[in-house]
């Protein structure tokens, strides 16, 4: 059985800023840039990320569809 999964928020434009942690395309569409930045991040299917540090500051995934392995 296929499942579609729908994205809450846009694809968004090919990953410029972090693309270089990934193995594959990812797209990113910034949220809001007021005190943090929230963006959306998108891969393809079979997208590898890469083991990466988020220097002064952290992290939050918020899975929203698709399927993805840690």
């Amino acid at each position: 059985m296929s499942k579609e999964f729908q994205n809450l928020f846009p694809q968004g434009d090919p990953n410029t800023v972090a693309g270089q942690y990934f193995s594959g395309a990812s797209y990113l569409c910034p949220l809001s840039d007021m005190g943090v930045s929230v963006a959306n991040v998108t891969f393809e299917p079979a997208c590898r990320n890469n083991w990466h540090i988020h220097h002064g500051g952290g992290q939050i995934l918020l899975c929203t569809a698709g399927r993805g392995y840690y």
